[in-house]
Formats: structure tokens, sequence, C-alpha cells
């Protein structure tokens, strides 16, 4: 919440809903759409059985969030998606998730350092010229990582933006002009007193896209 409202933004927090209509009806009367972490996702939901390995997911959220994310687009909302977020609105669109790292991911770097949340932990490559890129302004930084799942295949209409040193990806968006959608898989939230000013760059681009800027 600190990070969003020192871009200038005014959280409103949106419970599970019981249509996917509300979803509309409350995007009526907002300015855009943040996806946060959370749970795991329903596996079921984007065609896969669930490995002992995933968490238990919140399907009323996943709904909700889901229905969150298809209004925005439709809408033309801007929408800032973080670690559960971009994976959420992969799936959302018809893309699927690695459902644990660790497991099914030979060799991949420790993504999960959640006694380190404030910490840059590893590397992250930003394709140059990406909304990634410039929101932060540098191809190459340095994340926190507090995550056990990723984005496996990308959903139609988003292209990968941002990939770890193992390959994992760690940012996906838009691939278009029609819409503002910046979904990055650590947490800019935890570093908004860092030196560096990556990570409050991408709360000041949503802030400056919810502007019309």
């Amino acid at each position: 919440m600190i990070a969003i409202q020192s871009a200038g933004l005014i959280p409103v927090v949106i419970p599970p809903l019981a249509t996917p209509e509300q979803s509309r009806a409350i995007l009526e009367r907002v300015d855009g759409v943040l996806l946060t972490g959370g749970e795991d996702v329903d596996p079921s939901l984007y065609g896969q059985e669930r490995i002992e390995k995933c968490g238990n997911p919140n399907r009323g959220r996943d709904q909700t969030e889901i229905a969150l994310a298809l209004a925005a687009r439709e809408m033309d909302k801007p929408l800032l998606a973080i670690c559960r977020g971009p994976q959420v609105l992969n799936v959302a669109f018809g893309g699927t998730l690695i459902q644990d790292i660790p497991s099914q991911v030979p060799g991949a770097l420790q993504h999960n350092t959640e006694d380190e949340r404030a910490s840059r932990v590893h590397d992250v490559s930003l394709e140059p010229g990406s909304l990634t890129a410039k929101a932060v302004g540098a191809n190459h930084i340095s994340v926190n990582s507090l995550h056990h799942q990723s984005v496996k295949d990308v959903a139609p209409g988003f292209r990968v933006t941002g990939t770890a040193p193992d390959g994992i990806v760690e940012a996906i968006e838009w691939d278009g002009d029609d819409w503002w959608a910046v979904a990055v898989q650590w947490h800019p939230e935890e570093m908004n007193d860092s030196p560096e000013p990556w990570d409050r760059g991408i709360f000041r681009a949503f802030a400056d896209r919810l502007a019309g800027e």
C-alpha cells in the first residue's frame, strides 16, 4: 500500500466477488487495476492436474481477478501485476504456469527467498524498449524474489520482456499499443526504500498511465 500511495495513487481493495459482472461494475468506478501477490493459481484453470508442491488455491480470488483482468482489457483500463499477478494474468488470457520451480526446473535459481524480502538476490534482463525497461530506467537490474511459480507458456497477446539468468520468466506485458498491461514477478513494493530507483519507477509508470501521460 505504501508504494502505491507514494506514487500518488489511492488503493481500493476488492474482495472475491460473486459474479464476473460485478468486476465490470467496479472497473467503471476506478482508473486501473493492480493484481498483487498471494496464493497459487488453481492449475485446473490452465488445464493441469495439481502437483503436491502446488499450494491450495483460492478459487474465489482466482475467478475475481481473472474477471478483473479480462474486463480491464475490454475497457482499456491500465493494469499492473505483481508476483501472483503475472501468473493469474497469464492464465486469464490462456497461458500456463510452472507449478513449482524447484521440482520442475532442474538447475533453477532459488526464487523463493522469503527470509530476504528486501534483498536483491538475482539479476533480471529486460527487453530494451519494453514498457518494463522504460519504467525501471534500465535493461539489467537485480530484484528480490518471493515465488515458487512462474509463467510457462505465455498467453496470446502477451510477450516476455524479462527473464532471470536461469530462463525463468520475470516480466510480461501486453504486445501492442492498444492496452497498457505490465506484469513483474518480483515484489517492487518491498523495495520502496531501496537506493535504486528501479522499483519505484514501476509504480510511477503506472501512475503516469492512469493520469493519461
